[in-house]
């Protein structure tokens, strides 16, 4: 049951049981589409784990136990509005079970905490492994219910083809008369996973006949439709796709009877629920930035939809509803951290149990050796900083520095002690919320077609991730002209650089040797807690620091403890690690249970390298093959997603590390470090003095 759960998002929520309820309710009376045929509105993005996994993402255990639900003791035949119920009641029970179990679970933690309850020490253990147990159970009935779902309002592939002619075809050339004209499959064994005789697997097809498979029998239990939402704007526009859903919706709608085995139904059904999973999933990368996308949606819905079933306020509903979440910068959660509305402290005891669950995993997952660390950095005597005002550009917050408690004139006079008086754990676990912060704001998406906007390898040490050169945006567009794209990975990638060239300002302007070895010893210390912490992106980030041509020439590494410098051959190591493989990171079963953030350059090169050579085939088909690929690595920026780090943030200290690195983000090292003497090597005066009467001596010689 673990292992099932981690292919799903579950929903724990009381307020999300109340409208299923009512749904079904509704179901018994009413005679409409919006019966037993509408899409279940609770859920319909299938989820990073069915792009990522695929057909795998149900085993055997998944498909027996649904063959098992609905039937009566007296008949083993089957009916799917049988097995909805049973397994919409079986969730509702577990769900309420779980809730009760958490609830009672954090006020024995409260009372362990204020030593009111020492006898709680026997039970929290137990009562962990049930709480787990019951939290697996929910998660694999939700799974059940996504292949429930998945199974629903699919067609034969011989019918796509009217799919294809219902609605209009202003969008398309040629209204195809078979399959084989838009899609192109390849043999290959029977599925390990399936027990069904579909041999066939999609290969190519063009960008109507793509979107027709997402009508298909196993579209949603191959991943083909969450693969789809992530890459199809490399073949048709937003607006395509979006009037390509209407026009089936709009003419199967007043057809489309209760009788869910109509071809005319399932089309009308699939096109609502592929339309709302896209919602779900894609709103602030295709509608946030596309205002006419969205109108035509609204008035297609309000004029069309409304007045026929309910399902077009739900519809609008949850177009409000994904719009207030991205005006307040919301990150895309799991439905588990949706659900979690209790208060803060009740969230923060969820996660802090999902941790102590796995205290037992090792922290080192890697292949290379890790040094065994050092003990506490001493701490320096305050000492006066001398820094360059005129080398320093002015300035200004965004991303990383807003507005803050502590004032930029105070951070800047405190200077680089605060780093000193830190401790490792402190400055990482800070580090690493900021971080957080702007990772969860990213989509998948917005790691396609990087190199149309300027993004580059870094091949010089020091070299920005973003090219500041204007590129050809019609030579490197991989996306179709006018397709809209996001642009948020330039921000996320400019923050990165940001980090970096903070690390290298803070060192060179260091007026001694001894604070310049500090800052050293403390930022290697930070980058070995953060990738252990599976803190890759600020990891690399403080390595791109320190790789900087200025600093690595500084005379303070001869005098750098050798445990401490052993530290840059790690980060490196990790570095070789992450470039190795682009699913390097989804390894194992830890992603599932710890945190992590993964460096975004390097899997925005790991994405661009994926995109390397042509799309299409010589008959203009494009290559699923390749997209297919391409959306199983962006999943994992979803998969990481759904596991925040639960640091306490410590608002001071965040505030003082988003003012230094405004401060240095736009400096230049090598104007910094000329200013600072620390930052060359010295030679002794008795031996410089003896090196200029040699060199005289020499002089006089040649005119003798």
């Amino acid at each position: 049951l673990q292992g099932n759960g981690s292919c799903i998002d579950p929903g724990f929520a009381e307020e999300n049981t109340e409208p299923q309820e009512k749904t079904m309710i509704e179901i018994a009376g009413n005679s409409y589409l919006v019966s037993s045929n509408l899409p279940d509105f609770h859920s319909c993005s299938p989820g990073w784990s069915s792009a990522f996994y695929g057909a795998e993402c149900f085993d055997s255990e998944v498909r027996n136990y649904m063959k098992n639900l609905g039937k009566q003791e007296s008949s083993e035949s089957e009916n799917i509005d049988a097995k909805k119920v049973e397994l919409e009641q079986l969730l509702m029970m577990e769900t309420k079970n779980y809730r009760k179990t958490k609830k009672f679970y954090q006020k024995l933690l409260q009372k362990e905490r204020s030593s009111k309850g020492p006898e709680t020490k026997s039970v929290l253990p137990k009562l962990r492994e049930q709480l787990q147990e019951i939290k697996s159970k929910v998660q694999f009935l939700e799974l059940v219910k996504k292949y429930v779902q998945a199974k629903q309002w699919g067609l034969e592939s011989c019918v796509l083809p009217t799919v294809i002619r219902n609605g209009r075809t202003d969008t398309v050339d040629v209204t195809p008369a078979n399959e084989s004209s838009v899609l192109l499959y390849y043999n290959t064994e029977k599925h390990q996973c399936n027990n069904q005789n579909g041999i066939r697997v999609l290969q190519a097809g063009t960008p109507v006949g793509l979107m027709a498979y997402l009508y298909s029998r196993n579209a949603f239990l191959e991943g083909y439709v969450q693969q789809f939402l992530y890459t199809f704007r490399y073949f048709c526009t937003q607006e395509e796709f979006l009037q390509f859903l209407l026009d089936r919706i709009s003419s199967t709608l007043s057809s489309a009877s209760l009788d869910p085995s109509t071809s005319l139904t399932k089309i009308c059904n699939r096109s609502f629920y592929i339309l709302q999973a896209w919602i779900e999933d894609c709103y602030s990368v295709d509608f946030a930035t596309n205002t006419d996308l969205i109108c035509t949606l609204k008035e297609f819905i309000s004029s069309k939809v409304a007045p026929l079933n309910g399902y077009g306020e739900r519809l609008l509903s949850l177009l409000e509803d994904a719009s207030a979440r991205k005006s307040g910068n919301a990150h895309q959660s799991s439905s588990l951290d949706k659900c979690e509305e209790e208060g803060e402290e009740d969230r923060k005891t969820l996660h802090s149990i999902c941790k102590k669950l796995s205290e037992g995993v090792s922290r080192k997952n890697f292949n290379w050796k890790l040094s065994k660390g050092v003990g506490p950095i001493a701490q320096y005597q305050r000492e006066r900083l001398y820094t360059s005002s005129s080398v320093l550009p002015k300035p200004c917050y965004n991303s990383f520095a807003e507005e803050f408690p502590v004032s930029f004139t105070k951070a800047d006079d405190v200077g680089p002690y605060l780093l000193i008086e830190y401790s490792v754990q402190q400055l990482c676990c800070q580090l690493t919320l900021l971080q957080q912060e702007v990772f969860h704001k990213c989509h998948p998406v917005h790691f396609l077609n990087s190199r149309a906007l300027g993004v580059k390898d870094k091949c010089v040490s020091g070299q920005k991730a973003v090219s500041a050169e204007t590129v050809s945006f019609k030579v490197c567009n991989l996306f179709l002209s006018k397709c809209i794209q996001d642009q948020y990975l330039l921000q996320l990638l400019r923050n990165a650089d940001s980090v970096s060239t903070w690390v290298a300002a803070e060192i060179v302007t260091c007026h001694t040797s001894k604070l310049q070895v500090s800052l050293l010893s403390k930022f290697l210390l930070i980058a070995k807690c953060c990738y252990e912490q599976r803190n890759f992106a600020t990891a690399m980030q403080i390595l791109a620091g320190l790789e900087n041509l200025i600093i690595r020439q500084l005379p303070a590494w001869k005098i750098l403890p050798a445990k401490v410098a052993e530290i840059m051959e790690e980060l490196k190591a990790v570095e070789v690690f992450l470039k190795s493989d682009s699913l390097c990171l989804m390894e194992g079963e830890r992603f599932k249970t710890l945190p992590t953030i993964p460096s975004a350059h390097v899997l925005a090169m790991h994405v661009q390298q994926l995109e390397t050579g042509g799309f299409t085939m010589t008959n203009g088909a494009h290559k699923w093959t390749k997209l297919r690929n391409i959306a199983k690595v962006v999943s994992q920026v979803h998969a990481f997603q759904e596991n925040p780090y639960t640091y306490t943030p410590d608002f001071k200290l965040q505030s003082y590390l988003r003012q230094r690195i405004t401060r240095f983000k736009d400096a230049d090292v090598s104007a910094l470090a000329a200013d600072n003497c620390a930052n060359f090597h010295q030679i002794p005066a008795e031996k410089h003095s003896r090196k200029i009467q040699d060199t005289l001596r020499r002089m006089k010689a040649t005119f003798q």
